[in-house]
């Protein structure tokens, strides 16, 4: 018999759970006592595995533009009619960016594109940048779908890591094939890099048999961080109409995945950043400057985007402390 007494006895030996017991959390009512007993128990977990010290990693974008892949939740599909012509940085403000986000402390910095940027460009607007940042500053692709020789590149030119997902429901609410997303991820690990990921974005048709299956399959290849993000809605789009899951169930999410990785996997992540999820064993938020794929605005710290230093102060609101320095769930 299923008890959540057992569940947390095998999460405190080091186990896992399996995805009946899985299916058994995702279940729970989020306002029980036995979810926020879930809770406690990823908050432990995750203070445990990363000696009580979070990350905030920084994310900024070289290009906006209406983005054919059409992923219904994302403000730069084409079919959302939000954004209707390309917009890009320049070298030197993106070098700005990245010397402002270092400055301010991030443990990582992110750059993004839509999936039609050309990599080449990419690779070029790369190489300016780590040139212009202290060598300890760590850097983390945010691309669209590689091959092994193109992830070999994004090595050689002073990648880390980089953040890859496979969405829920990809190829239905994409025109992204799931296979196309995997193979990505191993040509990345064959490559070096190290992945992080996400189950993600949770809406509240997604059932728990999907949330648990992708729970799963984030744990399979022990990534640098896995963790929950709820669906952010884009107003005016279909996909809006579907609605938002809470903050709570998503912590409650955040929660059962930090109980499912692997003990090697010491970053949980949650987005957006709230304390809710840093309770439920969340470690690592984002800010975020430039484009932004929840966001309508062309410049996403004059909307949803955060700072690094307002994420600090929702750590610190819960008790956790900040690394200085290098991201430690990249140099594992």
């Amino acid at each position: 018999m299923i008890t959540i007494h057992n569940i947390i006895k095998k999460s405190q030996n080091g186990e896992t759970p399996s995805k009946k017991e899985l299916l058994e959390l995702l279940g729970l009512p989020v306002d029980s006592e036995e979810n926020y007993s879930i809770m406690a128990e990823a908050n432990r977990l995750a203070r445990e595995l990363s000696g009580g010290q979070a990350e905030i990693h920084a994310q900024f974008a070289l290009n906006l533009a209406p983005c054919p892949r059409q992923c219904l939740f994302c403000s730069f599909a084409d079919v959302n009619n939000i954004f209707h012509q390309e917009s890009r940085i320049t070298p030197e403000e993106a070098v700005a960016y990245a010397r402002q986000l270092e400055e301010a402390g991030a443990n990582a910095i992110y750059i993004m594109t839509t999936a039609t940027y050309d990599f080449d460009q990419f690779l070029e607007m790369s190489r300016e940048i780590r040139g212009q940042l202290s060598p300890r500053t760590m850097l983390i692709a945010n691309v669209g779908d590689q091959t092994l020789k193109n992830a070999k590149r994004l090595k050689d030119v002073g990648y880390t890591g980089v953040y890859h997902a496979l969405r829920l429901r990809e190829g239905k609410d994409t025109k992204i094939s799931p296979e196309k997303r995997k193979n990505s991820i191993r040509n990345f690990r064959e490559a070096g890099l190290g992945v992080g990921t996400c189950v993600e974005p949770i809406g509240p048709e997604h059932t728990n048999e999907e949330l648990a299956e992708m729970i799963e399959y984030t744990a399979s290849f022990n990534p640098c961080f896995s963790g929950a993000a709820r669906r952010i809605s884009i107003p005016g789009t279909d996909m809006a109409r579907r609605g938002m899951i809470s903050e709570l169930r998503m912590a409650q999410i955040v929660a059962i995945v930090r109980l499912a990785m692997p003990r090697t996997v010491i970053g949980n992540c949650t987005h957006e950043p709230c304390t809710l999820g840093a309770l439920a064993g969340a470690n690592l938020f984002w800010a975020e400057l430039g484009a932004n794929p929840r966001d309508t605005r062309a410049k996403t710290q004059e909307g949803r985007g955060d700072t690094v230093e307002h994420c600090e102060t929702l750590f610190q609101e819960c008790h956790w402390q900040v690394l200085t320095g290098p991201s430690r769930f990249f140099s594992k």
